[in-house]
Formats: C-alpha cells, structure tokens, sequence
C-alpha cells in the first residue's frame, strides 16, 4: 500500500524546527519547544540507531511539552542530521550536542537517551558535566561488546549498508511496519510518514554508527557520573538484553520504570511510553 498522488501526508504533532551552523562542523537539525514557564528545565532528546528524533520521540512530545521545555536533535548521519565527511564516533555526537545545549544558552539539561541516545548522554555527561543536570536512560546498555558474540555481530553491521541502498527496502519496510503496529493502531496513518523520515538517514553514517556502538563500553566511567538518573527498562526487548539495561541502571544507582515491550516501546505502547518517560523526567528533576 502506497499513498496516491496528491493525498495529504499525515503527520503527527511536531514542534518547531531549525538549523544550526556548528563551527567547524557543519549544519544540524533540531526541535526546540519552549515551555510557557521560563523556570521549568530543558530536556534533551536523544534518539536511538537508525532513527531520528522525531521518529523515536514523536508519541511523547506533546506529553513532555505540557511539563517542560525540550531540545531534540538529530545525531550526525541520522535524519536530517549533519553530514560531514569524518568517520561517526559517539563521542562526536555528544559533542555536537553539547555545542548546541551551549549555543543555545541553556545552563543544563535533563538528558533522555534511547538505545544508542544511551551512551550519547554518558558520553556528554562524562566529557560535559557542568551541562547536564539528571540523566534519562532507556532501553539502552553500559556496554554492547562483552561476549564474542557481540563482537562479531557488529563486525558484520557493514552488511546492513547494502541492505539500506535496495530498491526493495522501501516497500519491505513499509510491510515491516505496519506488521509491528498491527492492524487498527492509531499509529498506522503515520506509516507513510514514519517510511519517509527513516528514508533520510545516511545509511554509510549508519553503519559507523553501529561499529561505534560495537565499540562502546561505560563500565569505566559510568559509576562515576554523579548524576541524578532514571532508567526505562524494556522487559521483552530482545534487541537490547533487560539484564544489560540492568547493568546500567546499577552503575548510574538509577529509579527504574519497567515496560514490557521489546525495543521499539516507543511506538507499540505509545501511551504508556509518554507516561513512563514523563515520569521518569519528573524524578530525576525533583
């Protein structure tokens, strides 16, 4: 199923966006809803692999925008993320956030991080703590390369590029889709638009993501953070392990919220997704 030509794209609410020039880097995209409350913090989205920010964040933002100002930006190669020609580290990433909490004049920021916005946000905190203030983690892990099995599978993440660059990808992901949401979800007049959004990444971008993540291990660090933290953890995920989520969760001494959805909670428990991550928000400000 295909959408007809000249039919109206549905899409779901979205706040502002804009550009930003990064000096010495290059142009980023991000949402910025500002709160009729000046005294209330700003949260700071960060999305998970092979999204964006809209596409991870989209069922929570009217939830979160009642409560809160927020900030949500699309990671290098994600999205409509910056391109540049250098090699996709994490650790970039977080500084590029962290470039844009600052250009935007925000003192700090309570952090959400999805799946790989997980170790986006221990990075920033790690390597820019006077910007953040609490950090949100969710279905996300303090390492991803502790077996050799792992370590092999994201060794093999290079094949998934060619996959991306298929003809045949567009329309099998459309399928993909709707068949995870299931028939009369409310969520299935967006299918058009959320194939759209995820047709914007840079599927060589994303690859280096993954190797980065397949890299990635907060075992060292991750205790010593200080921060105020919660943890969203995604009980039937069989993308992320729950006993790794667990880890996490430990090393930050974070509240936890459980969930029993597998790993795109975001979208197949939609409501109780936004009530889970405004409430973990709502702990780490108090």
């Amino acid at each position: 199923m295909s959408v007809a030509a000249g039919t109206p794209l549905q899409m779901p609410w979205l706040p502002p966006g804009h550009t930003m020039v990064l000096e010495g880097r290059g142009e980023v995209f991000y949402r910025h809803h500002v709160h009729p409350d000046p005294t209330v913090p700003t949260v700071l989205l960060l999305h998970g692999w092979t999204a964006s920010a809209d596409l991870q964040f989209f069922t929570a933002y009217e939830t979160l925008a009642e409560h809160y100002s927020f900030v949500a930006i699309d990671h290098r190669g994600h999205g409509r993320g910056l391109r540049t020609p250098d090699h996709f580290e994490l650790a970039d990433a977080a500084d590029d956030a962290a470039l844009l909490v600052r250009a935007l004049g925000l003192q700090s920021v309570i952090t959400v991080g999805y799946s790989m916005g997980g170790p986006i946000s221990c990075l920033l905190a790690h390597r820019h703590p006077d910007l953040v203030h609490g950090m949100v983690v969710q279905a996300t892990a303090l390492e991803w390369r502790a077996t050799w099995y792992e370590r092999w599978q994201w060794k093999t993440v290079h094949l998934m590029g060619f996959i991306l660059r298929t003809r045949a990808y567009p329309r099998a992901m459309r399928w993909g889709i709707r068949r995870l949401l299931g028939r009369g979800d409310d969520l299935t007049k967006y299918v058009p638009w959320i194939s759209a959004e995820v047709r914007r990444n840079d599927s060589f971008h994303i690859v280096q993501a993954g190797q980065s993540l397949g890299r990635y291990d907060a075992r060292v660090f991750a205790p010593t953070l200080g921060k105020p933290a919660a943890s969203l953890i995604t009980t039937r995920d069989r993308l992320v392990r729950p006993r790794k989520q667990r880890a996490l969760a430990t090393a930050l001494d974070a509240y936890v919220i459980e969930l029993a959805d597998d790993h795109l909670a975001s979208w197949t428990s939609a409501r109780e997704f936004a009530a889970a991550t405004l409430a973990l928000v709502q702990h780490v400000d108090r």
